[in-house]
C-alpha cells in the first residue's frame, strides 16, 4: 500500500492528522485480514477433527468386526475340540464308549463306591463263533451284527451304567450301585437272553449266542484292570461250561460243538486255564514263603525301628516351644503347637504299637497288676476316639451297666486295648456308619464288645486277623493305611490279663464284632473293710 502524497500547502498539524487517518485505515485492513485468517484456521481445524473422528470410527468398526470374527472362530474351534474329544472316547463303529472312557468312568465309580462302602460289577461279554459268522457273511455284515448287539445292550441297562466295546466282538458293561451279587448275574442273564433271540438282519435270519463273566468290586478286585481280568477269566469259564450261560444255541451257519475247530478251541482254552491254575498255585506258595520271611525280619527289627522313631520327638518339642515364645502371629501359634502335639501323639502311639508288637511273647509285658475300676478306663478310651469318629461322621453308641466294673490289671494297658479296638472299628467303617461299645457282666466275667457296620472281614482273613501285619485285601488303604499290628497288641494284652478276645464277621461289607472277656475281681479294700466291720 502506497502512502498518500503530502500536500505542500498543508500545515504540519494537518499533515499529522492525515498520516494518523491513513494508519487507522491500515490497522482496519490488517484486522480484517487477521479475522479472515482465523476463520480459515478454525475451518481447517474443524475439517481435521472431522477426518480424525471418521478415521477413529472406522478403526473401531474394524476392531469390532475383527473381535466378532475371532470370537466366532474361537467358538468354532472349541466346538470342534469338544467334538474331537468326545469322538476320541467313542468306538467309531458302535459309538459306544471305548476302553479309555470305560477306565475313566470305572475308576471314578470305584472311588465313589469306596467312599460309600458300596458295590459295583464289571461284565465281560464275548460273542460265540463270531469269526465263523464273519467268514460266512463278510465283515460288513459282521459290523451290522456288532452295532445291533451294541444297541441291544445299551437299551437293557440303566443310564448310570456304561456299555463299552472292548475290541473285536468283546463288550464290557460297568454296573454301579449293585446291591447284591445276584443283581449283576440277573443283568448278565438278561443280556444273553436278549442277544440270543433270533433276528432278521439285512435279509438274513440269524441267532447269536454270547458268554458273560462277572466280577464284583471289592470282592474280586480293587481297580478296573483287576476287575476286567477277573471278569474275562469268568467269561472263559462260561464258554467251557455252556450250561452256565443264560441262553444257548448256535447259528445254523456256524460250526456245531462236534466240529473239530470248536472242539480244538475249547481244548486249548482248557489247557490255558490249567496252566494259569498251576502258575497261580506256585505264585501263592512263593508269596506265602516271602510273607513269612518278611514277618520274621519285621519282628526282629521292631525294637530298632522304635528307637529310630523316638528320636524326632525332642526336636519337634523344641520347635513347638520356640514358636510359643514368638510375638508375631499369636493366633497361628496355638494351632501350630496343636498340630505338633497331634503328630507327637500319633508318633508315640505308633512307637508303642511297634514296641508292643515286638514283645508279644510270654512274660514280655511289663505292667502294674492291681484292682481297678474299668468304667473310667472305658470313658477315657471313648473320649480319645470320639473326635476321629465325629470327623468321619460316624455314630457312636455305648451301653454299659452302672456301678463299678472291677478287674485286676493295668489301667493304661487296658485303655490301650479299647483304644486299638475303637480305632480299628472307625478306620474300617464308612462315613456315616455306626460303631458301638457294650459291656455285660456275669457272675465272674466281664464281656466287652466293640461292633461296627463297616467293611467287615472275609472268611479267608478272619482266622488270621490277630496275626501281626495281616490285613484283609479289601481293607488295604481304607480311610488310613495301618500297619496291621493293633489287633495283635490288643490280643496279647488281653491274654496277659487272663482274658481272651475273638473276632466275628458275617463277611465283606457285613460289619464286624470284637469280643473281649476279662475275669471280674472284687475290690480287696472293700472286702477288708467288710471283714473288719463284721469282726467289730
Amino acid at each position: 500500500m502506497n502512502a498518500p502524497q503530502a500536500d505542500p500547502t498543508a500545515t504540519p498539524v494537518t499533515q499529522a492528522e492525515e498520516k494518523l487517518a491513513h494508519l487507522h485505515v491500515q490497522v482496519d485492513a490488517m484486522q480484517a485480514l487477521l479475522v479472515r485468517l482465523l476463520q480459515e484456521v478454525v475451518q481447517a481445524e474443524t475439517r481435521l477433527e472431522h477426518t480424525q473422528v471418521e478415521r477413529l470410527v472406522e478403526v473401531n468398526e474394524q476392531l469390532v468386526i475383527a473381535a466378532l470374527t475371532q470370537q466366532d472362530a474361537a467358538d468354532t474351534a472349541a466346538q470342534a475340540l469338544e467334538g474331537a474329544e468326545q469322538t476320541s472316547l467313542l468306538d467309531p463303529l458302535t459309538r459306544l464308549p471305548n476302553r479309555t472312557a470305560l477306565f475313566d468312568r470305572g475308576q471314578r465309580a470305584i472311588a465313589n463306591a469306596k467312599r460309600r462302602g458300596a458295590r459295583l460289577a464289571v461284565l465281560f461279554m464275548d460273542l460265540d463263533n463270531f469269526k465263523q459268522l464273519n467268514d460266512s457273511h463278510g465283515h460288513a455284515f459282521g459290523d451290522l451284527v456288532l452295532c445291533l448287539v451294541a444297541d441291544q445292550m445299551r437299551s437293557l441297562v440303566r443310564e448310570v451304567d456304561t456299555v463299552s466295546r472292548h475290541g473285536g466282538d468283546e463288550f464290557i458293561v460297568l454296573l454301579v450301585d449293585v446291591d447284591q451279587p445276584a443283581d449283576a448275574y440277573a443283568v448278565a442273564d438278561k443280556l444273553v437272553a436278549a442277544i440270543g433271540a433270533p433276528v432278521t438282519l439285512d435279509g438274513r435270519r440269524i441267532s447269536i449266542t454270547a458268554s458273560i463273566g462277572v466280577a464284583l468290586y471289592p470282592d474280586d478286585g480293587s481297580d478296573m484292570a483287576a476287575l476286567i481280568a477277573r471278569a474275562d477269566a469268568a467269561m472263559y469259564e462260561a464258554k467251557r461250561a455252556p450250561s452256565r450261560r443264560a441262553v444257548q444255541g448256535n447259528d445254523s451257519d456256524s460250526d456245531s460243538d462236534s466240529d473239530s475247530p470248536a472242539v480244538e478251541r475249547r481244548h486249548a482254552q482248557l489247557r490255558e486255564a490249567n496252566e494259569r491254575l498251576v502258575l497261580g498255585a506256585l505264585t501263592a506258595k512263593d508269596l506265602l514263603a516271602a510273607a513269612e520271611r518278611a514277618q520274621a525280619r519285621q519282628t526282629a527289627l521292631m525294637a530298632a525301628v522304635a528307637d529310630e522313631l523316638r528320636n524326632p520327638s525332642a526336636p519337634i518339642r523344641i520347635t513347638g516351644a520356640m514358636l510359643g515364645h514368638l510375638d508375631a502371629d499369636k493366633l497361628l501359634l496355638p494351632r501350630v503347637q496343636g498340630i505338633v502335639e497331634q503328630q507327637l501323639a500319633r508318633m508315640s502311639r505308633l512307637v508303642d504299637h511297634l514296641v508292643d508288637a515286638s514283645a508279644t511273647g510270654p512274660g514280655s509285658w511289663e505292667f502294674e497288676r492291681r484292682w481297678i475300676d474299668l468304667a473310667p478306663v472305658i470313658e477315657a478310651a471313648i473320649a480319645a476316639q470320639l473326635p476321629q469318629m465325629e470327623e468321619r461322621g460316624q455314630r457312636f453308641e455305648s451301653h454299659r451297666p452302672s456301678g463299678v466294673l472291677g478287674v485286676l490289671g493295668d489301667a493304661k494297658r487296658l485303655e490301650q486295648v479299647l483304644d486299638n479296638l475303637l480305632d480299628n472299628a472307625s478306620m474300617h467303617t464308612h462315613e456315616g456308619g455306626r460303631i458301638s461299645l457294650s459291656v455285660v457282666t456275669g457272675s465272674d466275667t466281664l464281656t466287652l464288645t466293640v461292633a461296627d457296620n463297616g467293611i467287615g472281614i472275609t472268611a479267608v482273613s478272619l482266622p488270621a486277623i490277630f496275626d501281626p501285619f495281616v490285613q484283609d485285601a479289601h481293607a488295604l488303604g481304607y480311610n488310613d493305611l495301618g500297619l496291621g499290628i493293633g489287633l495283635t497288641v490288643a490280643r496279647a494284652l488281653v491274654r496277659a490279663h487272663g482274658g481272651d478276645i475273638v473276632a466275628q464277621s458275617a463277611g465283606a461289607r457285613r460289619g464286624s464284632q470284637f469280643i473281649v472277656t476279662l475275669p471280674l475281681a472284687a475290690n480287696p479294700d472293700a472286702l477288708e473293710a467288710a471283714v473288719d466291720g463284721q469282726a467289730a
